[in-house]
């Protein structure tokens, strides 16, 4: 396998464990991979990714970076974290969408006193042509940025889902656990796509399941992220769309808590005491649990929840303003 630049950020490996009290309600063998402990501000999965992308922003010599997300976007969020512990400058260019004010993720952003600027507009491509806009004043001004799109999701981001794989597994055998399914958030495809190409790497023949908590086509996204990533990597695997398991949990839509995602917010908190959110792994974890009541996930089998962290959002949206589908 290619070896690909990467700078140390978050504190692996992360834990995994078998939640006993969540296991014994349910009926099934319920493990977690605690990736919101992954020691960067309030933790969660974008920091795997930006380990590789800021690796190459410091190879080519860049000083600030810019990325975008919604407004209380954990990514940003993490990408600002990450910049300050490089000493590189983040500029984060958000949708003027969501929770507003110093509430939730922006108020850590302004803690670490980022420029933040908002881009009043629903659509990523204004944003992104925003985006170019800043980089070539930036340019001008003799700066070097490195521009990150939504999520971290490209394929050099993956490759940080990809090494968790790698972890989970590892994990699992030390524990002489045989994992038979992994479910995960799909939010901007990059941590699903790295954890698909893992899962078929090191997996052994384990099953993949992406909660999506909004509207994307995560199938052809993740698509296209498994096998770019794949070649980054220098491994032969190639997928379609149709190997990508995608089930939608969004509710009235990305960001907007459910009544699903409440009960499974309530349910981790009172049995185990993790929290989880409102907008991603509530509403995840509130797939897996609907899964295994369909029989879809079976009496036996071992799966994995993969925690990709978003605590902020607990204290940006109130997770009981349920909106109906």
């Amino acid at each position: 396998m290619n070896q690909v630049s990467r700078i140390p950020l978050a504190q692996l490996p992360t834990p995994f464990y078998k939640l006993n009290n969540v296991s014994a309600v349910i009926g099934r063998n319920v493990f977690i991979k605690r990736d919101d402990m992954t020691g960067v501000s309030l933790g969660g999965n974008k920091v795997r990714k930006l380990e590789y992308l800021l690796a190459e922003a410091k190879e080519q010599g860049c000083d600030v970076v810019i990325t975008t997300g919604g407004a209380q976007s954990n990514h940003a969020m993490l990408t600002a974290a990450c910049c300050r512990m490089l000493g590189m400058e983040p500029i984060l260019m958000l949708k003027k969408r969501g929770v507003m004010g110093r509430k939730g993720n922006l108020l850590l952003e302004a803690l670490m006193d980022v420029d933040v600027r908002f881009v009043d507009t629903p659509s990523y491509d204004v944003v992104y042509k925003e985006m170019d806009k800043l980089a070539e004043e930036l340019r001008a001004q003799g700066k070097k940025p490195y521009l990150i799109p939504v999520g971290g999701s490209v394929p050099l981001g993956t490759v940080g889902y990809v090494d968790c794989a790698r972890e989970i597994f590892e994990q699992a055998k030390a524990a002489n656990v045989k994992i038979d399914r992994v479910i995960c958030t799909a939010g901007s495809g990059g941590t699903l796509g790295g954890i698909l190409l893992g899962t078929m790497l090191y997996g052994e023949g384990a099953k993949v399941t992406g909660i999506a908590v909004c509207d994307d086509p995560f199938e052809e996204i993740t698509e296209e992220l498994v096998n770019e990533c794949a070649k980054i990597l220098g491994v032969d695997v190639s997928i379609t769309k149709e190997d990508v398991d995608v089930r939608r949990y969004y509710g009235a839509g990305y960001a907007l808590p459910s009544r699903e995602g409440l009960a499974a917010i309530q349910l981790m908190a009172q049995k185990e005491g993790i929290m989880v959110d409102p907008v991603y792994t509530g509403k995840t974890f509130a797939g897996l649990l609907d899964m295994c009541a369909k029989g879809e996930i079976k009496e036996g089998e071992n799966v994995v929840f993969l925690h990709s962290g978003g605590a902020a959002s607990l204290f940006a949206i109130d997770p009981e303003d349920v909106v109906e589908a």
